[in-house]
């Protein structure tokens, strides 16, 4: 290490398959050095996941290419899907003992990260902050409202720069407060080129997943994937495909969860409308993707959506909900279409219309992945970069 590198230590609390080609990216460069302090755990081993309803270890590497620190968690009840589930007492030691000139911080709502925002700022340390949350659909009145202002304006004061993702988050920090100085463009991404290549490879794979699974090729497959939960809308979907009277739209439904055993019932009880697939780990989604002709993302309350950006890349237009965060930011007439969250009539509408006209269905097939390379985790890397080199040292 050379004396001009400026030190970016990274807390997070797991290994997350979207993040950590960006931390491998950041390793490699020449002007920073970085490490990671976890602070759940470092993907040693299956963890429930909460939606999924199952244990799942990612199947591709997540702690190579770059240093990392697990930070012993305290709390009871460890996981992210309660304020308490990140209790680290030693955290700000080992933060302090590594002599960072600039902490990256994702996500507020646990007693860890909480505490060490606030004693980073009391520190001078500068901090950057990364969240996805937005206010699509939330009610911006009354008692609770007023409060969580409050609450988070006094929160949001503390870091000394915040990484929005897109333009719905971007919206978020501003109802709450933070000023446009201190609010930098860093997207939400995926690494592209590990979904889109060896497109050719990948297509005849998934083009023999399709024949194996009884799918005549005048077919045309809607591809939902991920969490079969109330938000995510599953069964609304499945209904809105049992209502079109053309028979040419068959729906592939891949994931798990809470609503499994209702979205395998009503898949087995109507085999020419619909395929029921089990969870697909990291590995198989490039050609899981490849399943569909288009792909759907019907939820009432998506904090981005990182699936949109893997469809795209995998050359799928996609049929979002204005719900979903990454809406705004990555989807155009050129590789998919927006639809009103509450309005399954319209998402049949443009499906048809999409899948209808098979030049059409190309020509958004080579928009969506030409779309998604403005979305690729390169990006990401320049604007962490540039904001760390902005953050002043210590």
């Amino acid at each position: 290490m050379t004396d001009s590198k400026k030190r970016l230590a990274i807390v997070v609390s797991h290994p997350i398959q979207y993040y950590v080609p960006l931390y491998q990216r950041l390793a490699r460069r020449e002007e920073l050095e970085i490490r990671v302090f976890y602070t759940w755990h470092a993907g040693e081993k299956a963890v429930l996941d909460r939606g999924f309803d199952t244990p799942v270890a990612w199947d591709i590497p997540l702690t190579e290419g770059y240093e990392f620190e697990l930070v012993p968690n305290l709390a009871r009840d460890p996981g992210t899907h309660h304020f308490f589930g990140l209790r680290n007492p030693s955290l700000l030691a080992q933060l302090t003992a590594w002599r960072p000139d600039v902490v990256h911080v994702t996500g507020w709502a646990w007693l860890s990260h909480l505490q060490i925002l606030r004693e980073l700022t009391r520190q001078g340390v500068p901090v950057l902050f990364r969240g996805d949350s937005h206010l699509l659909g939330s009610p911006r009145r009354g008692p609770r409202w007023w409060a969580k202002r409050a609450l988070l304006a006094r929160i949001f004061s503390w870091p000394t720069r915040f990484l929005y993702v897109g333009q719905a988050n971007r919206a978020y920090y501003e109802a709450f407060g933070v000023q446009q100085t201190r609010l930098q463009y860093c997207p939400h991404s995926v690494d592209v080129a590990r979904f889109a290549e060896p497109s050719e490879e990948l297509e005849r794979e998934a083009a023999e997943w399709r024949r194996a699974l009884g799918i005549a090729e005048d077919r045309r497959v809607l591809l939902y994937a991920g969490k079969f939960d109330r938000i995510k809308r599953p069964l609304e979907l499945m209904s809105a495909v049992l209502e079109q009277p053309s028979k040419k739209l068959l729906l592939v439904l891949v994931g798990g969860g809470e609503l499994q055993g209702e979205v395998s019932s009503l898949a087995a009880a109507n085999p020419a409308r619909f395929r029921a697939l089990p969870f697909q780990n990291q590995s198989r989604m490039p050609v899981t993707y490849r399943l569909g002709d288009l792909f759907v993302l019907p939820s009432m309350g998506e904090s981005w959506g990182l699936a949109v950006n893997e469809a795209l890349a995998c050359g799928r237009p996609v049929l979002v909900s204005d719900r979903v965060g990454c809406a705004a930011d990555v989807v155009d007439e050129t590789c998919g279409v927006v639809f009103p969250w509450n309005d399954m009539g319209r998402l049949m509408v443009e499906a048809q219309k999409m899948t209808g006209d098979r030049d059409r269905l190309r020509e958004l097939a080579l928009g969506a992945v030409h779309r998604s390379w403005s979305f690729d985790i390169a990006v990401t890397e320049r604007a962490t970069v540039e904001a760390a080199l902005a953050a002043g040292v210590r």
